[in-house]
């Protein structure tokens, strides 16, 4: 199989680096597209011998846009046989794309083999701990996946590719068109990239949390039974149980909000307790579930921050973390 690859980044410095030589040898031609860094991204990845695609700096930057522009450029130097997408801040592993290829070419019926993400320092603080339990998803066949990924050319461009107007969980929407036009997605249990998260500070996870939140909020409009559990409980513990709290207070009733603080801690200890009988060390697993619990506050604000850009038709732009 003739294989080509699509990596996207800004401002990812060493990492991006990495990931193109991480590249290099494993796949012909590779396609770096820029999303209006300012730092040497560009520069670098050309001395490199890849090719680079910038942007337009004049329309909102999207992943989703952005992989959509290397497939485009991919194509424009003959056929291909599938793509390995692949963020700036990832590595591929040794023998992911011949493993991930030889797995299209015995599958025919697959249209995305994806794998599983690894932190390069899980050790290095709470998020990155935290970002290596999330990585760790289910192997077999799976309704759908992050953006690291191998799709079959033909159903790229079947389907047009990424939406480029939503600015999170593009690529789950993507996997969920892959598999109403008839094609599975499929995870094996074999690491496929390395990631670097670079996460340090509590506001930068609770950025990524509002974004996902976005994303839940539109995606779930375009495709009403995905993310409705997360929707569900976004709404019940980042909305509902703060403003019955804050209504009490202002009317004079602790014992409403002791019962909150108290469907707060149940939510706790239930999520805690899954954690550590999926093998999770009980005192991380108490982390872990703390800040679970805290996400629908920031999931909640990302939920909101969709509609009312929707209600009012404004432009949707990506919210960054990093």
């Amino acid at each position: 199989m003739k294989i080509g690859a699509v990596a996207i980044g800004r401002n990812e410095g060493a990492r991006l680096r990495a990931c193109l030589e991480s590249l290099r040898g494993e796949v012909e031609p590779i396609v770096y597209v820029d999303s209006g860094s300012t730092d040497d991204s560009v520069a670098m990845a050309r001395t490199m011998g890849v090719r680079v695609v910038e942007l337009d700096r004049d329309r909102p930057f999207t992943a989703a846009r952005a992989r959509n522009a290397g497939f485009a450029a991919l194509a424009e130097g003959g056929p291909l046989d599938a793509v390995q997408f692949v963020d700036g801040d990832c590595r591929i592993a040794p023998g992911w794309i011949a493993t991930a290829a030889r797995t299209l070419a015995e599958r025919p019926e697959l249209g995305i083999v994806t794998g599983w993400r690894t932190e390069i320092a899980p050790e290095r603080n709470i998020f990155h701990r935290m970002a290596e339990w999330e990585w760790h998803r289910p192997a077999g066949d799976i309704r759908a996946c992050g953006g690291d990924m191998m799709v079959r050319a033909d159903v790229f461009a079947a389907l047009g590719g990424f939406d480029g107007g939503i600015i999170c969980s593009e690529d789950e929407e993507f996997c969920l068109r892959v598999a109403a036009h008839g094609h599975g997605v499929h995870r094996l249990p074999v690491v496929m990239t390395h990631h670097d998260i670079a996460m340090t500070r509590l506001s930068e996870w609770w950025r990524r949390a509002e974004r996902a939140g976005h994303g839940f909020a539109e995606v779930g409009g375009m495709v009403p039974d995905h993310f409705r559990k997360e929707c569900l409980r976004a709404w019940v513990y980042g909305g509902l149980l703060p403003l019955v709290a804050l209504v009490a207070l202002a009317g004079g009733a602790p014992w409403i909000v002791a019962l909150v603080a108290l469907g707060y801690a149940a939510s706790w200890a239930r999520t805690a307790k899954g954690l550590h009988e999926q093998g999770m060390a009980a005192r991380q697993a108490l982390f872990q579930a703390g800040f679970l619990t805290l996400s629908k506050l920031p999931n909640v604000q990302g939920m909101l921050r969709f509609h009312i850009r929707r209600l009012f038709g404004l432009e949707r732009r990506l919210i960054e973390y990093k």
